[in-house]
């Protein structure tokens, strides 16, 4: 059934409102960068281990009862991002070839492993962008309504 109370508390516990509104509006203003996502992954970690977290979410504890999540799923990451300049973290359209192979090379991984994490970032960085504007949200909960998953009262 999983236990979102206790995961929304988990969350509670390490919301912090300030830096929230600093990081909504660094992603309206399109200026979300590494040293967000890195501060994100590191308020993730803090709320305990992913297999836990994830079991809390109805539906999905009973289908990882028996997948094995790695805790340290964040440390490449995490080693990638630190293996990267200041510049590169505040400015990731800086990264070309050369800059991936010495991350790369720095992080103790592969430039398909540094690229893996450049699609997602960009990714993330779109999306919490178009969610970031509630007109998109609107319109999203729309679609999802018309899919016959929508929300009571819409």
């Amino acid at each position: 059934m999983g236990d979102v109370v206790s995961l929304v508390e988990r969350a509670q516990e390490q919301f912090d409102e300030e830096e929230a509104r600093k990081l909504q509006k660094r992603i309206q203003k399109d200026q979300f960068d590494f040293n967000d996502f890195l501060n994100q992954i590191q308020q993730v970690k803090k709320m305990g281990n992913m297999k836990d977290l994830m079991g809390m979410i109805p539906g999905v504890g009973k289908a990882m009862k028996d997948v094995d999540v790695d805790d340290d799923a964040f440390k490449h990451i995490e080693a990638i991002i630190y293996s990267m300049t200041p510049d590169e973290r505040a400015n990731p359209g800086v990264i070309n070839v050369k800059r991936k192979n010495r991350i790369a090379a720095g992080s103790g991984t592969s430039i398909v492993e540094v690229n893996k994490l450049l699609k997602q970032f960009d990714d993330t960085k779109k999306m919490m962008k178009m969610m970031s504007n509630p007109k998109n949200m609107m319109g999203m909960m729309k679609k999802m309504k018309g899919m016959g998953g929508g929300f009571p009262g819409m």
